[in-house]
């Protein structure tokens, strides 16, 4: 099951009073999570987006853990810039850029993908628990800008739970969906299948999926080889 279906800041957990918020879900799946990435990014450097950072925190781990790379943290939310920013400025880490104010629905994604304010081409694009919390206009731009930013051999990791083959894999993320969409019709979680032609359509493909802890996956898309 997913870990939040509400904004931080507006769970009922303590905000510190320099802004950073704490989400539960990242001291439960940050190591596993950052396992997969680091299996991929090991010896690489570049720019690495975080879409949807949330509280900032997985951002802030993956930047010690892995400082080759430089990372991106992006969201859309106010509460959540602030808390990313004072996270990244309790860290301290000089591989963590300012958050970049990222609209998924906008295919284009910010004015910083197309100036030298932002990124150059990605070495991947981490995303979490964002496209079941938002419209499918949001999986449509997540993916149209993964294939227009990142590089020849960049990775989209795609983290959460997600059907296979228009079915869920545990009665729990059933549940979760149900109660999703009984509050906004137009979130739910999503169908691979769907999601690969999205991807389809973006130039990827789906070359891995990755078993995580509490019947989530990581999806990992690459550019489609061209022969």
């Amino acid at each position: 099951m997913a870990e939040y279906v509400v904004e931080f800041g507006k769970d009922g957990r303590p905000v510190g009073p320099d802004g950073r918020l704490d989400a539960p879900a990242f001291h439960r799946n940050h190591q596993a999570i950052r396992a997969v990435l680091q299996r991929f990014l090991a010896g690489k450097s570049g720019d690495v987006i975080e879409a949807g950072s949330g509280t900032g925190q997985h951002v802030v781990d993956f930047a010690r853990h892995i400082p080759e790379v430089t990372w991106w943290p992006s969201d859309l939310n106010d509460q959540h810039l602030k808390s990313i920013v004072a996270w990244r400025t309790h860290a301290q880490l000089s591989n963590i850029r300012p958050p970049l104010r990222i609209d998924l629905s906008d295919l284009a994604w910010c004015s910083e993908m197309r100036d030298d304010r932002g990124p150059g081409e990605l070495l991947a694009v981490f995303c979490a628990n964002v496209i079941h919390i938002a419209p499918w206009r949001v999986a449509e731009g997540l993916f149209a800008g993964a294939g227009r930013y990142l590089r020849a051999d960049g990775r989209l990791f795609l983290y959460g739970p997600f059907k296979r083959g228009g079915k869920h894999t545990a009665v729990s993320n059933a549940v979760f969906d149900a109660s999703l969409r009984e509050g906004n019709a137009e979130w739910g979680v999503r169908d691979i299948e769907a999601l690969e032609r999205l991807a389809a359509g973006a130039g990827l493909v789906l070359v891995e999926m990755v078993e995580m802890p509490s019947n989530n996956l990581i999806l990992v898309f690459e550019r489609t080889k061209t022969t």
